[in-house]
C-alpha cells in the first residue's frame, strides 16, 4: 500500500523515525571519518562495536521502515534500546559528575529524546502497519468459486 493511503500519524512517525536513523547513519560515519576505528575508545568494547554495528542497523531500520514492513518499528525499538543502553553507560559517570552539561541540543538529549519516542511507539506503529496490511490485503475467493 502507498505510503499516501496510510493514515497521517503513520506517516508522521515513519518520517520521524527515518529521519532519526539517516542522522545516527551520518553521525556514525561522520565519527568514524574524522576519528577512525578508535573514535570510541572512550567507551567499553562492546560498546564501541555496538557503536560501529549502527552504521549499518541505523541505514537498515530506515530502509525497512520506507518499505513499510510491520517489522520495521520492533528493529527500531530493539536498535534504540541498545543505542541507549551504550550512550548511557559509556556516558554515565560524565553525567553524574557534570549533570547540566548534558542538556545541549545534540548528542546524550537528543539520542535518549528519539529513543524515548521510538520505544513508545514502536508497538502501535508495528499494530497499525499489520492492521493497515490486512485491510488491505485481496480477499480470497471461496473453495469453487472462479
Amino acid at each position: 500500500m502507498p505510503w499516501g493511503d496510510r493514515p497521517v500519524w503513520i506517516r508522521c512517525a515513519a518520517a520521524v523515525y527515518v529521519l532519526g536513523f539517516l542522522e545516527g547513519t551520518a553521525a556514525h560515519g561522520y565519527f568514524l571519518a574524522m576519528g577512525g576505528l578508535d573514535v570510541y575508545d572512550y567507551a567499553p568494547l562492546p560498546v564501541q562495536l555496538l557503536f560501529h554495528v549502527l552504521l549499518l542497523l541505523d541505514p537498515l531500520v530506515a530502509f525497512v521502515i520506507i518499505r513499510g514492513r510491520p517489522a520495521g518499528p520492533l528493529l527500531a525499538a530493539a536498535v534504540m534500546l541498545a543505542d541507549l543502553a551504550g550512550n548511557w553507560s559509556a556516558a554515565w559517570s560524565a553525567v553524574m559528575a557534570h549533570p547540566a552539561a548534558f542538556f545541549r541540543p545534540v548528542g546524550l538529549l537528543s539520542i535518549t529524546l528519539f529513543g524515548a519516542f521510538v520505544l513508545l511507539t514502536a508497538l502501535p506503529f508495528h499494530r497499525a502497519l499489520t492492521s493497515v496490511g490486512r485491510a488491505w490485503a485481496p480477499v480470497p475467493s471461496p473453495p469453487g468459486a472462479g
